[in-house]
């Protein structure tokens, strides 16, 4: 039995104002309750033919959650967003669901009434609500990045097994076609020893690069501005330029804050380097080191930047370096692209010691061996892995008990470590220096100031102890603690 502790909730919950809540419970208002215990058994596939879904966050991806289950056996009891402008969607699609700005409260009032949640928030809310999901026994579709930091994402993949719950990031493309032919083409040998990677984005498309504004505005009646900064220290809320124009956090702009996004190379390498981690399986990383960035500060991520991975040898794989580069940075055009091709605005350049392979788009889209001439040569390759029925079909088939839960194949067992080494990029990028990391003790050993950017502190009702190890050792700054 699973026993599930949540203790210092906040003993109050602020009154809010009447203006555009008539879809929000009466008890988002007035006391909460505090030390709530629940009692609940394993995880069980759902005795029904549909999922009983909570959406947490209903707007932008969120909005995207909604639209991908429309056409599936999903019903919705109740979803959360903090922005009551922001619900549209669902309360259009589920008029009779029950609305929260609070995923605290959903989960506290709701727990026995969905199976299921699809997680859309900003990523510094992913851990905590992904976690608190996982505790109670629900399977979890959690966007990507997985976590806002890399002890994050190392406690989730060892939630997941745990917990024995249907998981999966949302990197869509890892159902596609497209990645899997470059797995194929890799593990059947056509490229030889891959001894490097490159990886490029058109990202970011928000500002970066900035400090932080100096301005305080009262925050909007349909915004809770407390629950949105969630984990993360207070800081005062500033509007955008109009009442229909996103603010420098809310919404959208939240990604290029160390507080509250991953960055360029956050948001979009779990969809960009999913080919790498997938193909090559190339396990801990060994040193991380920020090449170049430009308008670095303390409080945003820089407007562009070139980051490298060190790779080891694993087995009879040769080892292998990993190059990202973003805000209009590129690699040097391969000799092997013919003359008068340039490279797409986003994708992935394999190097091999018998052939090279290129990538245009996020998503492993269209994936071809170069020159052309060699492409006609090698050819498509064998089908080595089973294709896809969708990527939230994966995830909801697993749900449901037809499938096992590793049927999800960007499942935590898979996205936690990829997630995790993602976002050790960020930390050499806040360091601004190569460090050198051991996986196994999850430890920069260079740069002890490092350890500091593996994990962060969490702001007092926000902090979820993973019922597993504790603190991680070299991580001294890991919660340890639910408060």
């Amino acid at each position: 039995m699973i026993v599930v502790d949540l203790t210092d909730r906040r003993t109050f919950l602020k009154g809010m104002a009447a203006a555009g809540l008539g879809a929000v419970t009466a008890g988002m208002t007035g006391c909460a309750s505090t030390g709530r215990r629940w009692e609940i058994e394993p995880v069980t596939a759902p005795s029904r033919e549909k999922v009983r879904v909570a959406f947490i966050a209903t707007g932008g991806i969120g909005g995207y959650h909604l639209k991908a289950t429309e056409e599936m056996d999903v019903v919705c009891p109740c979803y959360c967003d903090v922005d009551t402008n922001r619900m549209g969607r669902a309360r259009e699609r589920y008029p009779n669901a029950r609305a929260y700005q609070d995923y605290r409260d959903l989960f506290d009032k709701e727990h026995k009434n969905f199976d299921a949640v699809m997680i859309g928030t900003p990523d510094h809310h992913h851990y905590p609500a992904t976690m608190i999901a996982m505790q109670l026994g629900k399977h979890v579709y959690t966007q990507k990045p997985l976590t806002h930091t890399p002890w994050e994402a190392r406690q989730l993949t060892k939630a997941a097994a745990k917990y024995k719950v249907a998981t999966q990031m949302g990197n869509q493309g890892h159902a596609l076609e497209g990645w899997r032919l470059v797995y194929e083409w890799i593990n059947s040998g056509a490229l030889g020893d891959v001894y490097e990677v490159h990886s490029w984005t058109d990202r970011p498309i928000w500002p970066q690069g900035m400090g932080r504004p100096e301005k305080e505005d009262t925050p909007p009646p349909n915004l809770d501005w407390d629950v949105w900064l969630g984990p993360a220290p207070q800081r005062p809320y500033v509007a955008g330029p109009a009442a229909d124009k996103p603010g420098p956090y809310h919404w959208f702009n939240w990604r290029g804050w160390w507080d509250f996004g991953a960055g360029a190379l956050g948001d979009m390498a779990c969809h960009t380097m999913d080919g790498v981690f997938w193909a090559l399986n190339p396990g801990h990383c060994t040193a991380i080191e920020p090449l170049a960035m430009t308008n670095a500060t303390t409080e945003s991520f820089p407007d562009a930047a070139i980051v490298k991975w060190e790779f080891p040898g694993r087995g009879l794989k040769r080892g292998f370096d990993c190059y990202w580069y973003d805000g209009g940075l590129r690699p040097t055009v391969p000799e092997a692209l013919e003359w008068g091709r340039s490279l797409p605005n986003t994708g992935n350049l394999f190097l091999g010691t018998k052939n090279s392979l290129m990538v245009a788009g996020d998503y492993g889209e269209s994936p071809r061996i170069i020159p052309e001439l060699k492409m006609r040569e090698v050819g498509k390759p064998d089908k080595m892995l089973e294709r896809s029925p969708g990527h939230v079909a994966e995830w909801l088939m697993a749900c449901k008990g037809e499938k096992p839960i590793t049927f999800p194949k960007s499942n935590f067992s898979y996205a936690g470590p990829f997630s995790e080494t993602v976002l050790l990029g960020n930390v050499a990028l806040r360091v601004g220096r190569r460090i050198e990391w051991d996986g196994d003790h999850m430890e920069v050993t260079n740069v002890p100031e490092a350890n500091a950017f593996v994990s962060k502190e969490y702001r007092e009702g926000w902090r979820v102890t993973p019922p597993l190890d504790g603190a991680v050792a070299g991580t001294p700054s890991a919660p340890a603690a639910t408060s």
